[in-house]
């Protein structure tokens, strides 16, 4: 028989009621003649009550303890789904990281995975039963317990999807699919009915929080089609996977937005070879990930550099820049942690010109003044002041179209 992979995140599975629920869900797949694996999160908020718990403790936990810990919050899961199948006479077994073999470097609280031993999954679906497993943990070459890092149960299902040739990876969530952008900034938003993987993961890159990132990058390297489904009503969802020819391609797939940047610039540094480096050097040392970058050269041969950084890592990056800027005899450094990234993502970008041009006029018409921009072949990101976020996201989803379908549009 054909095998899905089904995950099941926190809220879906936050209360006895809902767990009953998804075995339902589950019953009804195995009705229809499929394999279930089903992949689970801890109960919505029990993650965060455990690492509440470590730091009563101590405020910096040893992270193999750490991990040890947090693992917990998925075995109460598989355990009170696989009773929940169990009562429904629907045979299920529930296995956590380690006894499946989800195999891990030794990265604790961000490992990621390098094997998975089938073996023990396909003797059990063999048998008729549901395998019901822990997401977001595995287990290193030592036997030691570690776990994925926030959202890493969606690897562990895409994971899973690719070591057991799935038919499909079902992401059931709170939401029915991906949209072209978040509906509650923007209420005529558009559920999508397929996305490619490209389109996804500069999506998820750029602020949408549908998936994890790097549970995309896994589904596209190992060609696992993807679909995001609400655990809470019917639906299709939005299938992602690699173009297909002859699809129906819209120029623009969705609008993303970011709220936690901010920026930061160094005026007047000595325009010489290197100073990028040697600006960016410290950065990189001190653990801060650089966005967006722009430099400007002015005529008495000093240049402006400006980048900017995710906001909770502003005061660091700026105490490190006045220090560089002492050092060299740069003028100035100043920032701004009030601005706000919002993107553009389309496959069809590649195809249309003018895309550009429409979204710097749609902002213009609404006054709102674009301070640095980025561009790759799929997405064009723009950075405003963070008052003016939503409205921009509701004029370029306008002056794009997004509430219309393009099938449609073209019938």
């Amino acid at each position: 028989m054909a095998i899905i992979v089904q995950k099941y995140g926190g809220t879906s599975v936050g209360s006895v009621e809902r767990i009953e629920h998804v075995a339902e869900k589950v019953t009804s797949w195995r009705e229809r003649g499929y394999d279930v694996v089903v992949v689970v999160s801890a109960m919505s908020g029990e993650t965060n009550r455990l690492i509440e718990l470590a730091r009563q403790i101590d405020a910096s936990p040893p992270p193999r303890e750490l991990d040890v810990l947090l693992s917990t919050g998925e075995q109460v899961t598989i355990a009170l789904l696989s009773m929940a199948l169990e009562k429904r006479g629907c045979p299920a077994r529930s296995y956590t990281g380690a006894q499946v073999q989800i195999l891990t470097d030794s990265a604790h609280n961000k490992a990621r995975i390098r094997d998975i031993d089938d073996e023990r999954i396909h003797r059990d679906l063999e048998q008729g039963r549901v395998v019901v497993v822990a997401g977001f943990q595995g287990v290193d070459e030592e036997g030691n317990i570690t776990t994925l890092g926030r959202g890493g149960s969606d690897t562990t299902a895409v994971a899973l999807a690719a070591a057991l040739k799935a038919e499909e990876c079902q992401i059931y969530t709170d939401v029915d699919g991906v949209y072209t952008t978040d509906p509650r900034v923007v209420p005529e938003a558009r559920r999508l009915e397929r996305i490619t993987f490209e389109e996804m993961l500069e999506l998820a890159s750029l602020g949408s929080k549908v998936l994890q990132i790097r549970s995309v990058e896994f589904a596209g390297k190992y060609n696992v089609p993807l679909r995001v489904l609400s655990s809470f009503e019917e639906g299709e969802g939005t299938l992602i996977t690699y173009e297909v020819e002859g699809m129906e391609q819209a120029v623009i797939s969705g609008i993303a937005f970011n709220r936690d940047e901010a920026k930061l610039t160094v005026l007047g540094v000595p325009d010489q070879p290197g100073v990028a480096s040697a600006i960016l050097g410290p950065i990189a040392d001190a653990n801060i990930e650089v966005d967006m970058i722009i430099q400007n050269v002015a005529e008495d041969s000093t240049t402006d550099f400006t980048f900017t950084v995710h906001r909770n890592d502003y005061d660091k990056a700026m105490v490190l820049l006045r220090n560089f800027a002492r050092e060299v005899g740069a003028k100035e450094v100043t920032g701004d942690n009030r601005i706000a990234k919002i993107s553009l993502v389309g496959v069809g970008m590649r195809s249309h010109a003018g895309i550009a041009a429409t979204m710097f006029r749609a902002l213009a018409e609404e006054g709102i003044n674009i301070q640095m921009i980025s561009t790759s072949e799929i997405k064009i990101s723009v950075v405003v002041d963070e008052k003016y976020l939503e409205l921009g996201v509701r004029a370029l989803h306008e002056a794009f179209a997004l509430d219309k379908d393009p099938k449609q549009e073209t019938a």
